[in-house]
């Protein structure tokens, strides 16, 4: 399971970047990819979390994403 960093939260609008350790650009996520919606208001830039990787119509985006 990839781990990074919460780079950015746009907690109104429900979505985010994460920073991976690994090499690679940042990855969207969603909302919807947390395990509780009010979850989104417990990250903050530099959180360390831990996601699954998957494509939608071309595009990479993190799901399962969980505050390590």
């Amino acid at each position: 399971m990839p781990q990074g960093t919460i780079k950015k939260v746009v907690a109104d609008r429900g979505f985010g970047f994460i920073r991976p350790n690994e090499r690679g650009g940042d990855v969207f996520f969603h909302c919807s990819a947390l395990p509780q919606r009010s979850d989104i208001d417990q990250l903050e830039e530099g959180t360390a979390v831990s996601y699954d990787v998957e494509n939608v119509d071309g595009k990479t985006r993190a799901k399962n994403v969980t505050i390590s």
